[in-house]
């Protein structure tokens, strides 16, 4: 009687080994429609990619490098984002659980009469004490891989999780990077105009005083003070939208609003000459919203095998082991122990069509699930091509646009040297330099373009979530210097 527990243990133990196979679908990655190059790619086709490249090496300016290690390190959805992989972590060791039997402790006293442990017992009407201690295990043998399914669906979670760190790494560094590019770009505005300003208000002057001694007209002069008005009133909204980009930049950072410290210029931002961009079938290996779409579909293809275990018996295995007694002195003696193992086996015959539901909903949730991923990795395909075309773009307008910028100072040095010549009013420098000031801010506008389509391109490549070799925990940020 005493190796019955034993024995029944060892074939509980004999049946889930032999148990190789998982009620369910295995996991099969989706097909994906994978073109074979991205549109808009001028280079030889080549598996190095920029988002090999880690953050730091494409981003170089000493200053944007801390504002990204401080993001890092400080940013809210990155923190939130990490309780998120805690949370799944948890639930992944939930699961795992399922596959040590549970081991739980009770104990119970009463008092009565013609009873013994709240159960009836004639005793002849005497009032009697009765104690009982012990411990109890249940084990649930996962003969169909019913438990192995859910250890799958909280396994690929937990992945789904590590992924969508990386994602929202990628974001905060593309996002820290293309507002300090724009913020240079509001100051490079800046600059125009009050360069600008500064020049209007000499000829506003010399008008002025032209029109005192009789030498100019007071066409002249209003159209001077109109050029001068009108650029002085685009100041105070180049200055709002600095302020506010410094707003964004510190909210990225996890700060308060204020200013941001820069020591650089638009124009010194380094990009890089040549830009690999890989194969199109890396990107599904590389881009973390793609790897955790991925991973959904294998949550929701373990979730199929789940609810299909649910129609088969669950078979478990339970045990108590303890000592019951009328004297509490006495539960710990051998005539007072207590044991028993038992086999469960329970199953459904007739649940109104609640399981069939259940399966149904799960193969619905798989296909959903399905078209999510390969929507994913449509659009990122798409990013790669949009990001292509419009640095390839923006660099030909830039050309054009730099040309019509050195026309336009040509002319204003030309129109000066007339008037001092005495071959020409003031007034053709007046307007020259009406021509060049929106064309300063046309060619500052594509210059910050191009390094955003860079920064958008290296976002949907993939890159910019790889952390530095000094961090020592797993998914932690880099620690601002």
């Amino acid at each position: 009687m005493q190796s019955s527990p034993f024995k029944l243990s060892i074939w509980c133990v004999a049946m889930l080994t032999l148990a190789g196979c998982a009620v369910g679908p295995n996991y099969k990655r989706p097909a994906v429609s994978t073109p074979t190059g991205f549109r808009g790619a001028t280079n030889d086709v080549s598996t190095n990619s920029l988002a090999d490249l880690p953050w730091w090496s494409v981003f170089k300016d000493p200053v944007l490098q801390d504002l990204v290690h401080v993001a890092l390190t400080n940013n809210y959805d990155l923190r939130i984002t990490l309780t998120r992989i805690d949370q799944a972590r948890a639930i992944q060791a939930q699961a795992l659980s399922q596959f040590l039997p549970q081991v739980g402790y009770g104990g119970e006293a009463t008092r009565g009469k013609n009873s013994y442990l709240t159960v009836p017992s004639p005793n002849g009407g005497h009032t009697t004490d009765s104690f009982l201690a012990g411990f109890g295990a249940l084990w649930e043998v996962d003969l169909w891989g019913r438990v192995r399914r859910m250890n799958e669906a909280a396994r690929a979670n937990f992945m789904a999780s590590q992924e969508g760190r990386r994602a929202v790494m990628v974001s905060l560094v593309s996002g820290v990077a293309a507002a300090y590019f724009e913020l240079l770009e509001l100051d490079d505005q800046l600059a125009i105009a009050q360069r600008t300003r500064n020049s209007y208000e000499r000829t506003l002057t010399l008008f002025s005083d032209q029109h005192a001694g009789g030498l100019a007209s007071k066409l002249e002069v209003s159209r001077a003070e109109l050029a001068l008005r009108t650029v002085t009133a685009t100041i105070p909204e180049i200055e709002r939208q600095i302020a506010l980009k410094e707003n964004e930049i510190n909210t990225l950072l996890g700060r308060n609003p204020g200013p941001v410290t820069r020591t650089s210029t638009l124009l010194a931002q380094e990009l890089p000459v040549e830009i690999p961009i890989g194969l199109p079938s890396s990107l599904l290996e590389r881009r973390p919203d793609v790897r955790a779409a991925e991973q959904q579909v294998r949550v929701a293809n373990a979730e199929i095998g789940v609810a299909i275990g649910d129609f088969f018996p669950r078979i478990g295995l339970t045990t108590f082991y303890g000592g019951t007694s009328t004297e509490f002195d006495n539960l710990l003696k051998s005539e007072a122990n207590v044991w028993s193992a038992a086999a469960t086996a329970a199953g459904p015959v007739f649940t109104g069509g609640r399981l069939t539901g259940r399966y149904r909903q799960t193969k619905a949730a798989w296909e959903e699930a399905k078209l999510n991923y390969q929507q994913t990795a449509l659009t990122a395909f798409r990013e790669v091509s949009d990001a292509l075309i419009s640095r390839r773009r923006f660099e030909e307008g830039r050309v054009e646009q730099a040309q019509a910028v050195g026309a336009g100072r040509q002319a204003v040095e030309l129109a000066t040297t007339r008037y001092k010549e005495g071959k020409a009013s003031y007034y053709e420098v007046l307007e020259a330099q009406q021509q060049l000031y929106p064309a300063e801010n046309t060619l500052s506008r594509l210059e910050v373009a191009r390094r955003l389509a860079v920064i958008k391109l290296y976002k949907a490549l993939g890159g910019g979530w790889e952390t530095e070799p000094s961090v020592v925990r797993s998914g932690s940020p880099p620690q601002s210097n």
